[in-house]
């Protein structure tokens, strides 16, 4: 068609050019009926028939619907799409940029923006009719688990950004692959195979996944692999991962781990120590489970035990070096050997007998001579000390601290019945709370001293085989109740302050430091009423007892025998009276005549009678 229209302009053409030359040429078998008619030359339609036979092999469209076209032509910056019309349309070769394996004669959906710009070019976008359809293409892919293609765009906070259908998706870390990925920045900008794996549609959120697409594939190979597997049996493998209990080996297709107690017969801190990422070798199977296709691996078992390679020749007695590499309340472990280890337990640090920690003696990475305590090779166990590395104190106790002898001493506990001291490292000893003062009565030992501090001591007695002194510090001066018993007499009278009131009575401070006790009824007061504390009275000694430290004292019997004191010596006036009257009878009885006598007698009768009973005179 677009041929007859040509030859028909042609004809025209040569017409106008013989016209204008006032030559008029014709072909000698031009029609001149057809062309009066206005038929095309070469055929039987007319121009108007002809152009609409042309528009009908052109496309019908309308801007701003979304339909296919045909790429024709792929330059670095443009691609060339024909949608049928009557031009072609030109799209950026950005908007292809997932899709780097686009060739001429794909089929791909474009946009219509204009049908004609300024230019009259017709005007087309390939990524706005992805966005138009991106969604419903997107939950297809979801429902049919379609394999879809997505350009990686960039990185973010826990994985990166891909382009999948003109939307952007999350790939999170953890699908990238099936092995950890250290490095994420070799992915960005490159296209590649995914799976849509969660949509949520409020948030216009979309997750996809490259690891689902081997998973499947892993799966079988790992069935496959395990299959084949049996204990003990040697593989070589790839440190795929290290984390702080472990480390995972990449056997060909599945994975092992090796706990961080079988990388090696010593002291692991960390796997970092052992292995490194990348890194072949060789493991054994130590175990697996079909079911769960977890698979135990070692490293240490493929060499001897240490235990086995330990000098026959070592015994007990023997004198070892090794270094700290855990420390425990209890004790520490020291390895002599690579993979060979003896404990000190905190007893075995010290000859002191006080409970201390061993972090006080030792810590990681101590270089330490200890003695070998113990050894048992079937067990694969050794106990170690260090104390005995110096002489025991106690072997010459009885020289050093004899009884009697006087030493400076360090407070290290205290019990409700006394002070534990320690004298040097490993001589401790007990002071009784009975031994801590002549005078004071002592509740409890925190009421003396304090913990950390220094008293003096003096040896009262030793237990070798117990491993026992008894101290005194109240020993270090003389027995002062030899004096007090001189001052504080049965019936001295002295005065005291009431330091403390209780049920059974009270206790009185008396000078030079002294106590006494006083019962309830010896703390009622001349006018009746009780006696209170804080109160300075006059007491009297009722008790001494010098053997057991105690004076018993009394307030009332201060007054109650003053005021007995005052009777008797009453009564004794009276007596001497009556006898003075007595004898003046009696005188006067011898010049009495006698008639007088008998009345007189009666009277001497009576007087007697007086002097033998005074009370019941004085009632008289």
């Amino acid at each position: 068609m677009a041929e007859f229209k040509e030859n028909a302009l042609d004809g025209a053409l040569e017409l106008k050019k013989t016209e204008a030359a006032n030559v008029i040429v014709a072909p000698a078998d031009f029609d001149w009926d057809a062309f009066e008619n206005d038929i095309v030359v070469g055929s039987n339609k007319t121009k108007v028939e002809l152009e609409k036979l042309y528009d009908d092999t052109l496309s019908t469209i309308s801007e701003k619907e979304v339909i296919e076209g045909s790429v024709i032509t792929i330059s670095k910056r443009e691609v060339v799409i024909n949608i049928g019309f009557k031009s072609d349309g030109i799209v950026s070769r950005n908007e292809f940029r997932y899709n780097p394996e686009l060739k001429i004669g794909d089929t791909v959906e474009v946009y219509v923006e204009s049908q004609e710009d300024k230019k009259g070019q017709l005007v087309l976008s390939h990524k706005k009719a992805r966005a138009l359809r991106s969604w419903d293409r997107v939950n297809e892919a979801l429902d049919k688990d379609e394999v879809i293609k997505g350009y990686i765009k960039c990185r973010t906070k826990g994985g990166m950004i891909v382009d999948v259908f003109g939307i952007e998706a999350f790939l999170p870390g953890s699908q990238i692959d099936v092995k950890p990925i250290r490095d994420y920045d070799m992915y960005v900008g490159k296209t590649m195979e995914f799976k849509v794996v969660k949509i949520n549609p409020e948030f216009k959120n979309v997750v996809v996944s490259h690891k689902a697409l081997i998973e499947a594939e892993l799966e079988q190979q790992k069935k496959d692999i395990i299959g084949k597997l049996e204990k003990g049996q040697v593989l070589e493998g790839t440190v795929k991962n290290i984390t702080s209990y472990g480390v995972f080996i990449d056997l060909g297709g599945v994975d092992g781990l090796i706990h961080i107690t079988d990388l090696s017969w010593g002291r692991v801190n960390h796997p970092e120590e052992i292995v490194q990422l990348d890194q072949k070798m060789n493991v054994v199977i130590l175990d697996f489970d079909d079911e769960k296709k977890r698979i135990a691996l070692g490293l240490k078992q493929l060499s001897a035990h240490p235990w086995d390679a330990l000098n026959n020749e070592m015994k007990v007695g023997d004198v070892v070096k090794g270094k700290v590499v855990v420390m425990a309340d209890y004790g520490a472990f020291v390895e002599i050997a690579a993979g060979v280890e003896g404990l000190i337990h905190v007893s075995e640090m010290s000859w002191s007998q006080h409970l201390r920690s061993a972090q006080d003696f030792l810590k990681v990475g101590d270089e330490v001579e200890a003695v070998v305590l113990t050894l048992d090779r079937e067990e694969r166990k050794m106990s170690l000390g260090i104390k005995q590395l110096k002489a025991d104190p106690w072997e010459k106790i009885a020289e050093k601290y004899a009884v009697g002898s006087k030493h400076n001493a360090t407070v290290r506990n205290f019990t409700n019945f006394g002070v534990f001291v320690e004298i040097e490292e490993g001589i401790d000893g007990l002071i009784h709370i009975s031994d801590l003062s002549w005078t004071k009565k002592i509740k409890h030992p925190a009421e003396f001293t304090a913990i950390g501090e220094n008293v003096e001591v003096v040896v009262l007695e030793i237990d070798k085989d117990n491993r026992r002194l008894s101290l005194g510090h109240k020993q270090l001066e003389e027995n002062p109740w030899d004096v007090f018993e001189t001052i504080f007499m049965v019936d001295s009278i002295h005065e005291g302050t009431i330091i403390d009131i209780f049920d059974k009575g009270a206790v009185i401070a008396l000078q030079y430091g002294v106590e006494g006790f006083a019962t309830p009824r010896h703390l009622v007061k001349e006018d009746g009423s009780q006696a209170k504390g804080d109160e300075k009275l006059d007491f009297k000694v009722i008790e001494f007892n010098k053997a057991a430290k105690r004076i018993i004292l009394s307030h009332s019997r201060v007054f109650e025998d003053d005021k007995k004191t005052e009777e008797v010596a009453v009564k004794k006036a009276q007596v001497k009276a009556t006898k003075k009257s007595v004898k003046q009878l009696t005188d006067t009885m011898e010049k009495t005549t006698l008639g007088d006598i008998s009345g007189l007698a009666a009277l001497k009768d009576q007087l007697e009678a007086s002097e033998k009973n005074p009370t019941e005179g004085d009632k008289e």
